[in-house]
């Protein structure tokens, strides 16, 4: 009898510090079910994004490889059809794909492999979002991040952002109990993907008055003044257009209450899911993979959002609980992209066929004891930048660099805040030297730009075209088939009622 495949959940949300998971959640955060959670997973302490930004780091999340091979530079840059995701590739072994909530999918192909979509996405599908690399320094005012998401900090029983990840929840709820009763024989996987806690920092009384003695309200390092910021980190303040707003500390105290809190509104999400899961017998065989897409600098330095490779930026957290995945902590750097691989081992999956376009690799072995060496890799090229920038994080090292700035290199075991930059020391430059070896061999930064402002013009003309006349969305429409739910005349009664009930018999 062939071992039967495990059921696959993945739990993702939007804009999670991962400097808060240094061995899952700290200990002062309000997560009952993710702290359970981390106590039977791998968690991995040091996991990064690809991308410090939504669309282009869940596309390297789904197809395990960086933005420069997807071509998702950005929040409006259409992810291909012909890019397998790990939707695709456990759909291709047999199982079922679900989606409920989040994937910021550009473009018309709004399912990527994922055989049944439960909810719409939060954000627009379409090239509106697209930066212009011949326009540096633009804000372009309608969609860019703005400091208003803080200086608006506050409670709030509703918003847009709790209605969608409330509806997210629901019909995940719901799906899993209709895996629950068995009508379908094959494997599932079910990716539940939560917008929260992104900003803007809004959070319900509930949870909000959990954080009211909190002593974390203040970020541990203040703001700089302008000038002392490096460069990019200029341009990302230049482009959340820091300058028209005057944000106090109790401004920045409440946006990181409202923040904290949005994690046990989270956690309670979880909590959720993983009951039904126990109620109904799945919970044996199913992984559960809970993961970001990126960061939040939740006002360390005086930065906010994500977009820059700082630990509040591009750290994230990830815990797999898996059989054959050992629980404990794993120091060793990590990556996103390393989950599709990962997801691959433990269901069985060959990825040879796409292995050598794969960056990403399996985190089975070092869940059991393996060293890892490789190094982990980002890059970023949306906006706020004007060229692209890439990152080297290896060992206790990160490596910085861009065509357009000076060169930086940090050590995160003597420096986890960031302080110091040790390209300029002389000290450090055979390491200084490794790190750029490395760079050369992985990127050709001036091909890189001339393939960003490429992707930029052609979506410029075609979104403007678009947009003349008649517009057809390219937004996910969840359909309900209202005449297949419930009973209905070309139905049998008793056999609905028997097949619609788990357990049976009890």
């Amino acid at each position: 009898m062939a071992e039967q495949k495990p059921n696959i959940l993945i739990i993702m949300v939007d804009q999670l510090n991962g400097t808060l998971f240094p061995d899952g959640p700290v200990e002062w955060l309000h997560t009952p079910h993710l702290k359970a959670l981390a106590a039977r997973s791998t968690r991995f302490q040091n996991a990064y994004t690809a991308s410090p930004l939504c669309a282009p780091g869940r596309a390297s999340f789904m197809s395990g490889q960086l933005p420069s091979r997807t071509r998702v530079y950005d929040n409006a840059a259409e992810f291909a059809s012909d890019i397998p995701t790990y939707a695709h590739h456990l759909r291709r072994a047999g199982y079922y794909t679900c989606l409920s909530g989040k994937m910021h999918f550009v473009g018309p192909d709004q399912l990527h492999g994922f055989e049944e979509r439960l909810t719409t996405d939060i954000y627009p599908a379409d090239f509106g979002w697209t930066p212009d690399y011949r326009k540096p320094g633009e804000r372009i005012n309608w969609w860019y991040h703005n400091m208003g998401s803080v200086k608006g900090a506050g409670v709030a029983e509703i918003t847009n952002q709790m209605e969608y990840d409330d509806e997210v929840a629901n019909f995940a709820t719901q799906k899993l109990y209709q895996l629950s009763r068995g009508l379908d024989e094959r494997p599932w996987s079910l990716t539940v993907s939560f917008t929260h806690p992104h900003d803007p920092y809004v959070a319900r009384r509930k949870f909000w008055d959990m954080y009211n003695d909190c002593g974390h309200l203040e970020p541990a390092e203040a703001a700089y003044d302008y000038e002392d910021y490096d460069a990019h980190s200029k341009r990302i303040m230049l482009a959340n257009d820091y300058k028209a707003f005057d944000i106090t500390t109790e401004d920045v105290r409440r946006s990181r209450q409202a923040y904290f809190a949005n994690i046990s509104y989270l956690d309670e999400k979880v909590g959720q899911l993983i009951q039904v899961l126990e109620e109904t017998r799945q919970a044996d065989n199913t992984a559960i993979v809970f993961v970001s897409d990126h960061g939040d600098m939740i006002g360390e330095k005086g930065l906010w959002f994500k977009m820059n490779f700082l630990e509040g930026s591009s750290r994230v957290p990830l815990m797999i609980s898996a059989h054959g995945m050992k629980p404990g902590v794993i120091q060793a750097p990590v990556s996103n992209i390393d989950v599709t691989p990962t997801l691959a081992e433990l269901a069985g999956v060959s990825l040879d066929e796409v292995q050598p376009w794969t960056d990403g690799m399996s985190l089975v072995s070092m869940a059991n004891g393996e060293a890892r060496q490789a190094p982990v890799l980002m890059e970023y090229a949306a906006e706020g930048s004007y060229a692209p920038v890439v990152s080297i994080r290896q060992g206790a090292w990160k490596y910085n660099r861009c065509k357009l700035d000076p060169e930086q290199l940090f050590n995160l075991e003597n420096d986890p805040q960031e302080k110091t930059n040790l390209a300029d020391s002389n000290e450090h430059l055979d390491v200084l030297q490794q790190f750029r070896d490395q760079a050369d061999i992985r990127w050709n930064l001036d091909q890189f730009d001339k393939q960003v402002r490429e992707s930029q013009a052609r979506r410029w003309v075609v979104y403007e075209a678009l947009r003349n006349g008649n517009y057809y969305p390219w937004e996910f429409q969840p359909l309900q088939k209202a005449s297949e739910r419930y009973m209905r005349n070309h139905m049998d009664l008793n056999v609905l009622e028997e097949n619609q009930r788990f357990p049976r018999g009890e």
